[in-house]
């Protein structure tokens, strides 16, 4: 009976072909939604979008056939299915791209930011597109006919492909020409193709180096003036998933940032990031080899802005209510707060004000030398903005309360997002008070950063990671606040208020910070520091 029903199965090249099929028509809506907006059907071009179709099959197939032979057809096509549902589902319902940023984002994030995306559409997806198609194919019968039949037919099938592939790029040239050089971003919707690929890239990259490369030292020669005598006291505040255009400071309708006002601290309304996701620009914000060389593996391979703070002498200290901090802080003292054993503001979320409550306690331990502090925030971390905010600041309202963003209007998103704004203006306003309470010991200054911005829906686009040559503008105009004590007396404050609106990027971080903690290095560059140009001549 066994042998009898392993005849009548199905050849593993039909059940590639098949399941290749399935992909493209049930796993590629945002694909064709974005092909159809770029080439509409109206416009006599059927026959060209109906051999992108067909293209997005033979590319699958071909992918499939490449990694799929006797034992590991099942298993590749389970796994696929499954990871491509999860694909479809991100892409349809935040217009997201699943490249290799993402994938790391995915690898780093904790299981409540993971709890946080799962929701009733999801779950769908996954069970529609994944769990009930890989039942199907675990249950079925495959026809093994001897290695030799099998390969042969292999070699046929992917003849067939490749010259297929071949057939019709040559015959719609001048269409294949257009969507390679003008709608690039088109391809990174392709699925499985695409996310495979960057898994292949994730891969063989970040995790490929990791732990096997030598660190290269970065500004060993940094020293704090010996004619320096007054000690500064630094805290930088790393947001998270905050845009631009909704601090009021920045000309927002709304009042969400009433505590910053009454600080009179300054805010440079047009600051950029250099990535769109918390894997790519936290490191890129530390890091000395600039944004428009920067990758992860780069950075990774050499020590970063606190590497030098710490070669100077300077006390320094990361604290953290998001994830991680993605490895910047490896070599400098650490603490989480994101569980309540330490953190004494949960409620039950963990809030991003309980990583001061030991603060004043750590700057008292350190009677000399500077102190740097990182305090890396929950922030706005989407899509459950309503958790990242107590009830008290619900001022806009109504407010989502899903994690599920399709459940809500735009406005009910928009307004969930305010409120977190709202609660950080409130944190940011505790930072300057502590500060204040330090003033007469202390240099002391704030600089607040977002990491990357935050789609909101516009365009049918919802939280961050977009490649940041098609990114929205949403995703790369980050806030950026800094508030100065009184003993930042050298500073021509209406000077430093004019460059407001001059173009910042986190490329300005590093310098801005060496320059204001008064490091002498080589790899500074003042014309990098935002405070250079606003220094009183000295009497």
């Amino acid at each position: 009976m066994r042998l009898r029903l392993t005849a009548q199965g199905l050849t593993s090249n039909t059940l590639i072909v098949l399941v290749a099929v399935f992909l493209a028509v049930f796993g590629n809506l945002s694909f064709f939604g974005k092909v159809l907006n770029a080439y509409p059907l109206g416009a006599g071009n059927a026959p060209e979008l109906a051999s992108l179709a067909a293209m997005l099959v033979a590319t699958s197939i071909l992918l499939l056939a490449l990694t799929c032979f006797r034992r590991t057809t099942k298993p590749v096509l389970i796994v696929v299915l499954l990871l491509s549902s999860l694909a479809a589902s991100f892409m349809d319902s935040y217009g997201v791209v699943i490249n290799d940023d993402m994938l790391q984002n995915a690898v780093q994030t904790n299981m409540a930011e993971a709890a946080d995306m799962l929701n009733f559409r999801l779950l769908a997806y996954l069970v529609m597109l994944g769990v009930i198609p890989a039942i199907l194919i675990a249950r079925l019968p495959l026809r093994w006919r001897g290695i030799r039949v099998e390969a042969i037919a292999r070699g046929k099938l992917l003849a067939v492909v490749v010259l297929f592939m071949v057939g019709t790029t040559l015959a719609f040239g001048g269409f294949y020409a257009s969507f390679l050089r003008e709608h690039k971003s088109l391809r990174s919707f392709a699925n499985p193709g695409y996310f495979i690929y960057s898994a292949v890239k994730y891969s063989t990259g970040t995790l490929a180096v990791k732990g096997r490369q030598a660190l290269i030292a970065v500004g060993a020669d940094a020293i704090i003036p010996a004619g320096d005598v007054d000690r500064e006291l630094f805290i930088l505040v790393i947001g998270e998933t905050a845009r631009a255009d909704r601090f009021s400071l920045n000309g927002y309708a709304r009042d969400t940032n009433p505590q910053l006002r009454r600080a009179d601290a300054i805010s440079f309304s047009n600051f950029r990031a250099c990535g769109t996701s918390t894997a790519v620009s936290v490191p890129c914000m530390f890091s000395l080899i600039g944004m428009d060389k920067f990758d992860t593996k780069k950075g990774a391979a050499q020590e970063n802005l606190l590497d030098v703070l710490t070669h100077a002498g300077v006390n320094v200290l990361w604290l953290d209510n998001n994830s991680d901090s993605k490895d910047v802080a490896l070599r400098v003292p650490y603490q989480s707060y994101k569980s309540p054993d330490v953190n004494p503001v949960c409620d039950p979320e963990c809030r991003d004000v309980g990583m001061l409550s030991a603060l004043q306690k750590h700057i008292d331990a350190h009677p000399k030398g500077d102190i740097f502090i990182v305090l890396h925030q929950m922030g706005n971390h989407g899509p459950a903005y309503f958790k990242r905010y107590p009830p008290e600041f619900e001022k806009f309202k109504p407010a989502c309360q899903s994690a599920d963003l399709s459940q809500c209007s735009r406005e009910e998103i928009g307004n969930a997002y305010d409120n977190a704004i709202l609660y950080t203006d409130f944190f940011l306003g505790k930072v300057i008070d502590l500060l204040k309470d330090n003033d007469s010991k202390f240099e002391t200054a704030l600089l607040y950063v977002s990491d990357h911005g935050e789609s909101l829906g516009e365009g049918g686009v919802y939280l961050h990671g977009l490649p940041p040559a098609i990114a929205p503008d949403a995703q790369l105009h980050v806030p950026a606040i800094m508030w100065l004590g009184s003993g930042f007396n050298d500073v021509d404050f209406p000077a430093l208020r004019r460059k407001r609106d001059t173009r910042f990027t986190h490329d300005n971080l590093a310098h801005t910070v060496l320059g204001a903690m008064e490091v002498g290095t080589s790899i500074y560059r003042p014309e990098l520091d935002m405070l250079d140009g606003c220094r009183k001549p000295e009497r």
